[in-house]
């Protein structure tokens, strides 16, 4: 990397991460001790520690991906950082070996992913940044940040530098506009399945409880209400949109859209076909997983034993129009449904709901504000993402923008999977270092996606078709000037 200083007379970083959920964490994990090419880097988070949806973290419930989807071992078995060398550190590989378990406790990942967190010396949490801009006199970014209190009050300003930055900011819960009033009001139990451990005393003493969601938290959260609430007296509705409560695709070829090979297939297809592509395949990743389903349905049937019907309601195909308090009790929330292939209407009268409707992406735009007129779009205002996970930008601007989990319109269903985030990792480390510390697999599906071979990943170091340049080993990859998506 080359030592050229900033205007305060330090090098600039190689590499900033903004956000530190699981897959910043793989990639500042990867970039640790990166063989043969030494990185400078950084990796910033707001919050106090590492945290993953700890109001989802169930007891029972597991990662719907094997535990080989850990931070590093698809793209580095022999990292320190494998969930297998935390089992080594904590003298658990026998238990582990003979518990014979190939999807491992969400508990457990979290807890596996914070000793990362706690391990490395590049991540720093109680950070919040607030600006990025490009610096063109000295080529970086100027990355300005607050420290924060341990209560998060806003402590000291700060200013760091970079050549390349990773964003990787997350997602946020999804509430559908129906209900944002009731989820905003005070003391009103309207909440997100993100929320869910936080409010399960207070959901429990409700003598009604809603659950809206067709996907694996609506039934984790369902299931758990229900084992938890007297039998003839259990009084929960589950509501879902879907057509059915619709299980996970999970057949071994059906699982291959979660491979290298499709990711790169994807972002070959044009924009339009795209768009229109990652609704249809919801089941890949929206649906529930076939154990989960079997539990609720065990659970349901034992419930009618010695007669009679447990007093549940599972209707999907149905939809929320409004909702609001009761006119004649405040205490009570009125839900106003449809059901779209009836083409009825009804009210359904409830003391508590839970908002199992998913997460979308962090919008980028705030965080981008100072490099927005750099930054190229698709036809409908997205960022344009190429397929090394970098920002489509004006060539004035030399430095690189990384998105993690903001690519799912560019990248397809894959985005989001834990199962693709050491790849991704890897991948964005060969390109910006323009060598090969991690080696790829140059095929990972049996199923040939596309009559057309689709484009081949490019090895570093060789000549890239694409930009028609060298990438000189030591050197950030130089940004395609007019790429497009």
């Amino acid at each position: 990397m080359t030592d050229r200083t900033t205007p305060d007379g330090n090098r600039p970083h190689d590499l900033i991460g903004i956000g530190l959920g699981p897959f910043n964490l793989s990639l500042a994990a990867l970039a640790h001790n990166i063989p043969g090419t030494p990185l400078t880097t950084a990796f910033y988070e707001q919050r106090p520690a590492f945290h993953w949806h700890p109001g989802l973290l169930i007891d029972g419930a597991t990662l719907q991906v094997p535990f080989l989807a850990d931070l590093t071992t698809l793209a580095d078995p022999t990292s320190p950082w494998t969930f297998l060398n935390y089992l080594r550190t904590r003298d658990r590989l026998y238990p582990f070996y003979f518990a014979e378990q190939f999807h491992i406790h969400r508990a457990e990942y979290d807890a596996y992913c914070r000793w990362v967190s706690e391990q490395l010396p590049t991540t720093h949490f109680h950070h919040r940044i607030d600006t990025i801009r490009w610096n063109p006199d000295h080529a970086h970014f100027d990355v300005d940040y607050t420290r924060l209190h341990p209560d998060g009050e806003a402590g000291t300003p700060g200013r760091t530098h970079t050549r390349n930055i990773a964003l990787g900011v997350g997602t946020e819960p999804f509430i559908p506009e129906p209900l944002r009033p009731l989820a905003d009001a005070p003391d009103t139990p309207v909440i997100h399945s993100a929320d869910y451990l936080h409010h399960r005393d207070t959901l429990l003493g409700a003598d009604h409880i809603t659950v809206i969601g067709s996907g694996q938290s609506g039934a984790e959260i369902f299931l758990d209400l229900l084992r938890a609430r007297p039998h003839g007296a259990e009084k929960i509705h589950w509501l879902a949109r879907t057509q059915a409560f619709a299980p996970m695709e999970y057949s071994k070829l059906g699982l291959e859209h979660f491979t290298p090979d499709y990711t790169r297939y994807f972002h070959a297809l044009p924009e339009q076909v795209r768009d229109a592509l990652v609704p249809q395949q919801w089941q890949l990743h929206k649906g529930i997983d076939t154990d989960t389903i079997a539990a609720i349905h065990d659970e349901l049937y034992r419930r009618t034993l010695h007669g009679g019907w447990p007093d549940t309601t599972l209707t999907p195909g149905v939809t929320v129009r409004t909702a609001g308090r009761r006119s004649d009790d405040s205490a009570r929330i009125e839900l106003h449904l449809e059901h779209i292939q009836q083409a009825t209407r009804s009210r359904l009268t409830t003391d508590a709901v839970v908002l199992a409707t998913g997460y979308r992406e962090r919008p980028l735009d705030t965080l981008l504000t100072g490099i927005a007129p750099h930054l190229r779009r698709d036809s409908r205002g997205r960022p344009r993402i190429d397929t090394d996970f970098r920002l489509d930008l004006d060539p004035a601007i030399t430095g690189n923008i990384y998105v993690q989990n903001a690519e799912r319109h560019t990248h397809g269903v894959g985005a989001p999977d834990l199962g693709l985030a050491a790849w991704r990792s890897a991948t964005i480390l060969n390109n910006l270092t323009g060598t090969t510390p991690y080696r790829l697999p140059q095929r990972t599906a049996f199923t040939t996606f596309g009559l057309t071979p689709h484009p081949a990943p490019h090895i570093p170091g060789q000549h890239n078709p694409r930009t028609h340049a060298h990438h000189r080993p030591g050197h950030p990859a130089p940004h395609p000037p007019g790429t497009h998506v």
